[in-house]
This record gives structure tokens, sequence and C-alpha cells, in this order.
């Protein structure tokens, strides 16, 4: 759950919320282990001249579901604010084998005003880093969360997402820039280094969640869209404790 979440968060191809006309745009990802394709990401954004909504479907591949079928359909809709998409609600129906989650958070100005989580999940008080209220103030949702408008730098930046359930930093930072090709598209993209930060709502000693806090390596590339003025991700590395997980771009500016 922890890394489908910080997936997400590499995966959302956004629009420019300055747009006036309505826009539908779907952007496809493709997931890999090292060369091995584990999974499809494909994500659908709707705009408006005063709101959004983005829907995102999260499928592993038949290798994996040979072990055990894993799917994600995640849902976030909001107000439009000038050039800022602020998020009202954020959904994630997320399920591995027989065991189905629900996540359902809804926001005001940027706060997290009430989740739900069905069903409930059971923990261990003394082992549990509850998420304070003041956690949940000023944060973003994992679907829209790299929403960048033209005119501001990828990076340097801090991302303070929550996803329902655990409260979690991204920190990106400059580490220059790279060619990339996707379908018919060439260009140059901006590669940032990537940190993650758990902040709470998480159990304490988690092996997952402490490699991911110390390792090295994790980058996104951004490019700008010519369709839709703004930096979307075409590529993300991500090292975990079974291999680097790869997030590529099947076609970028449709």
């Amino acid at each position: 759950m922890r890394l489908l979440s910080l997936l997400s968060c590499l995966l959302v191809l956004a629009v420019g919320p300055a747009a006036a006309e309505n826009l539908r745009y779907r952007t496809d990802y493709r997931v890999t282990l090292g060369a091995l394709p584990i999974a499809r990401a494909s994500f659908v954004t709707e705009v408006n001249q005063s709101s959004y909504t983005i829907s995102g479907s999260f499928k592993s591949s038949a290798i994996v579901n040979v072990v055990t079928t894993i799917s994600a359909v995640s849902n976030v809709s909001g107000t439009l604010h000038g050039d800022r998409m602020q998020t009202d609600r954020y959904t994630l129906v997320y399920q591995k084998g027989r065991k189905k989650l629900t996540y359902d958070v809804h926001y005001q100005d940027g706060n997290v005003t009430q989740t739900t989580i069905e069903p409930q999940p059971k923990r261990r008080p003394e082992t549990w880093i509850e998420v304070t209220q003041q956690d949940l103030m000023a944060v973003l949702d994992p679907i829209s969360g790299l929403i960048i408008p033209e005119g501001e730098a990828a990076c340097p930046r801090t991302l303070p997402i929550y996803d329902g359930e655990s409260r979690m930093d991204i920190v990106l930072t400059p580490k220059g820039r790279e060619s990339f090709s996707v379908g018919g598209v060439k260009g140059e993209a901006i590669v940032c280094s990537m940190r993650y930060v758990p902040k709470s709502g998480f159990r304490k000693g988690r092996k997952d969640i402490e490699y991911l806090r110390k390792v090295d390596g994790m980058e996104i590339w951004f490019a700008k869209t010519s369709t839709l003025k703004v930096y979307a991700p075409v590529y993300a590395r991500v090292p975990t404790q079974m291999g680097t997980i790869y997030v590529s771009a099947v076609e970028f500016d449709g």
C-alpha cells in the first residue's frame, strides 16, 4: 500500500488548470521490476472552467498474477482556483487477492476534514504512529500531488502527501536534464532526485518503510507538455527490497 501510494505520486499526468475550455486527457504507463513487466497504469483527467476530476487504474501483470492479483482504482475531484487545483475528495479502492480496502478522504481548503477506511484496519497502539491533526493540515492527495503549473520549477520542492492512512513527504531536488523519447515525442526532461520521508500513519520498525526512508537512487523526470502547458512525469525510478521499479510513460502529450 505504501509503495502504491508512492507510485501514484509518480504516475499522474495532470492538466493545466488555467485552460478555459473543457479538456479530457488520458495517459498510460508501464511499470517494470528491472526488465520484468509487473503492472500497467492509466489516468484520465477531465477539466472544465471551475472543476476537475482525475480517474486512475492500476493492474498487475499476468506474471505477478501467478502469485497474487493486485489492482487499484482511484478518483480525485476538486475545484480550480486560478492556476491551482484544490482537492475536495480523494478515493482509493485497493485489492490484493481477496483482500479489499476502500479509502475515502474529504478536504477543505487543503486540509483533511474526514477520512474513512473500510474495513477498519486492526492496529496495535504500542507500535502504530498515529496521524495527528497537524499532520492533516495543508496536504496533497497522492494523485494530483505532482501537478506543476507552467512557470514553476519542478524541483526543488517538498510534497506533503496523505493517502488516507499515511502521511509522507516526497522531497524533490534538482539533478540536471536528460533527453527523452516517448512514442513520437522527443524532448528534454528535468531530472529530480527523490527522497521519501515517512511522517505518521505506519507501524514502527516496518522494514519496507525503513528501506525507502534510507535508500538512494530514487528519481523522477518531468517534461513540459505542448498541449496542456504543464510539467508532467515521463519516467521514474524507485529502488525497493525486491529490485528497482521503473515507471515509464507509454505515450506522452497525446
